[in-house]
Order: structure tokens, then C-alpha cells, then sequence
């Protein structure tokens, strides 16, 4: 048998290197891809942590009492945190926390507390 001669030489090693260039760019495009996935991923974890943190801080500030939240009303640093107190009817405060470094609003509640009762001249007559 007598064996074919390819008639254009070089077109093997040319389908080699294209087919050697579309891997390469995939290869490079799913790398960026992971890489961007992994630091969106730390941002959500470094986020989780901040929130669980102000959660926590939260918590305290919750249970304090009426005077207590009537002393820290309007924006002011507390700790790492920038705390917003607002009193925003008789018996109703909100409270919001956001991060110091750059003031983004992490947790926002409202709170209730009942008026201080005021003794009347005519509830303790005889």
C-alpha cells in the first residue's frame, strides 16, 4: 500500500497549538472564577462574624432600661461600633448598629418601654 502524503504540511501542528490556545483561556478564565468565588466567600464570613458580634451587642443594649437609652439617644461611637438611639415616640426607641469603620448599618430594632409611672397628688388621699 502506498501511503497518503498530507497535502498541506503543518496543519496538525496548527490545530495542536488552537486547540492548545481555547484550553489555555478557559483554563485562565476558570481560575479567575475560583479566585473570585473564594473572596466572596471570606467577605461573607468576615460579614457573619461582624453581624454575630453586633447581634451580641444588641442583646445588651436591649435590656437596658428606659434612662439608660434616654442617656445614649442619637449616634455615638460605642466600642467598635457607632450605636443609634432614637426615641421616637412615648413609649417606643430604635435602636440601630453599624460598623465604625465604615458606618455601614449592620442591626436595627425597636424598642419598648413603658412611661415611668408619675404619682398623682389625688392617689394618695385618704
Amino acid at each position: 500500500m502506498r501511503r497518503r502524503r498530507n497535502p498541506r504540511p503543518g496543519v496538525v501542528l496548527l490545530e495542536t497549538l488552537v486547540a492548545l490556545a481555547i484550553l489555555g483561556a478557559a483554563g485562565a478564565a476558570l481560575a479567575t472564577l475560583a479566585v473570585g468565588a473564594t473572596d466572596a466567600v471570606h467577605r461573607a464570613e468576615r460579614l457573619d462574624d461582624d453581624v454575630r458580634r453586633a447581634s451580641a451587642f444588641l442583646d445588651v443594649v436591649a435590656l437596658w432600661p428606659r434612662e439608660d437609652l434616654d442617656r445614649h439617644l442619637g449616634a455615638r461611637p460605642q466600642g467598635e461600633w457607632i450605636l443609634d438611639v432614637q426615641h421616637v415616640a412615648p413609649t417606643l426607641y430604635t435602636v440601630a448598629i453599624a460598623d465604625s469603620g465604615d458606618a455601614r448599618p449592620l442591626l436595627h430594632t425597636a424598642l419598648y418601654r413603658a412611661e415611668p409611672y408619675m404619682a398623682r397628688a389625688n392617689d394618695h388621699a385618704p
